[in-house]
């Protein structure tokens, strides 16, 4: 009566974005091409406050800041999606799991700190 079951999930087997081997490279390429949307509107609107000197005022600060957010939301899940959609075997590890929920929920907290400090 003294069996405990000692094993430990290592990693889980990502499916459900899409099974269709012809879909993947459509679907590649449309999620990098609004990664990289993202990644150039958000680094244009950081350049742009922190180069103009009219606009380093409290507004524009949280704003550049909530850029720098968005970009930090956008880079810690999506290049592991999109390089999902070209290989075969689609897995992600127990600690780089863990490691995507904790950075999920600091990002999308700040977010909301910064949101609510603008309002």
């Amino acid at each position: 009566m003294n069996e405990t079951n000692y094993s430990r999930v290592t990693e889980f087997v990502l499916l459900g974005l899409s099974s269709s081997k012809e879909l993947q490279p459509l679907l590649f390429l449309v999620f990098s091409l609004l990664y990289l949307a993202i990644l150039l509107g958000n680094f244009l609107i950081i350049l742009t406050v922190t180069s103009d000197s009219r606009l380093h005022t409290p507004m524009y600060f949280l704003l550049a800041n909530l850029s720098f957010i968005d970009v930090c939301v956008a880079s810690f899940a999506t290049p592991k999606m999109i390089a999902d959609l070209l290989v075969e075997r689609k897995t992600i590890s127990f600690d780089a799991c863990l490691a995507q929920i904790f950075f999920v929920h600091l990002f999308t907290g700040s977010e909301m700190v910064f949101l609510v400090s603008m309002a």
